[in-house]
């Protein structure tokens, strides 16, 4: 069976929903959300799975992490991507979903309202991808001033130089996974532009990309801290617009490289 077969078919006794959440050293919160959000999917009766994309912890999350997978054999599923990386760690989670439909989390939001509402209008189909904006007219972003000054400014450039026409590209999602997934087997950066890198590609491809407002108040500070983030951010978000305007993948030609 090829790649793109496998990326497109749906397991004969894959749930309805996966929920997948990239973790990295959250030790201190990731035993209290995971119980909290089994809890909440259970009394919503949704038939579901959850699957943890652990990337390169060095505290007690693998740990954790086994312990409840032991506790939930049937509901949760974690691996282990083999460095820090947010964006690889959600892309291979994306693969590895059994669900018809997989929403992307934060393990410091779990925003079960969110997934209520993105989940009827992919039921409905009304869209193949649904975005959680923390920027759009609806939506309350109780977060530092800095995190949501650092949000407008990349939102201006994602606009700017890729021509994005939306309001937010980072944090929650909902998608068909047959038809959004072999999108994210064509995104050519990693850490935290492939989300981005995702809505963008869909967009420009036309599937139906629906936002709908959030409300955002994180449990805990970002494990990676903001200005460590900038230079990366700066040099993945050059690549993939050489990618999107030239045709280059040049990001994929690296990862090859490396491989």
């Amino acid at each position: 069976m090829s790649d793109a077969a496998k990326l497109t078919d749906q397991p004969d006794d894959g749930p309805e929903l996966s929920v997948v959440i990239p973790i990295y050293n959250e030790e201190a919160i990731l035993e209290a959300s995971v119980t909290e959000l089994v809890a909440e999917l259970d009394d919503a009766g949704v038939d579901f799975e959850i699957l943890l994309a652990e990337n390169g912890s060095s505290d007690a999350t693998v740990a954790i992490a086994e312990r409840l997978a032991a506790r939930w054999p049937k509901r949760l599923r974690w691996f282990s991507y083999p460095e820090p990386n947010y964006g690889g760690a959600l892309r291979e989670a994306i693969f590895r979903a059994r669900g018809t439909f997989v929403i992307c989390e934060e393990i410091d939001l779990c925003d079960v309202d969110f997934h209520a509402r993105a989940l009827e209008l992919l039921r409905r189909d009304e869209a193949d991808l649904v975005v959680g904006s923390k920027a759009m007219a609806g939506a309350h972003d109780k977060r530092p001033l800095a995190r949501r000054t650092a949000t407008k400014v990349y939102n201006k450039l994602l606009r700017v130089s890729l021509g994005f026409s939306g309001t937010d590209t980072h944090g929650l999602k909902a998608m068909r996974r047959s038809v959004v997934a072999p999108v994210a087997a064509r995104c050519v950066v990693d850490y935290d532009v492939f989300a981005s890198e995702l809505v963008i590609r869909a967009e420009r491809e036309g599937l139906r990309v629906l936002e709908i407002p959030i409300e955002l108040e994180e449990k805990r500070a970002p494990s990676i801290h903001l200005a460590r983030r900038v230079p990366r951010v700066l040099g993945n978000l050059g690549r993939l617009m050489v990618s999107i305007h030239l045709g280059k993948d040049i990001g994929r030609e690296s990862r090859r490289r490396r491989s």
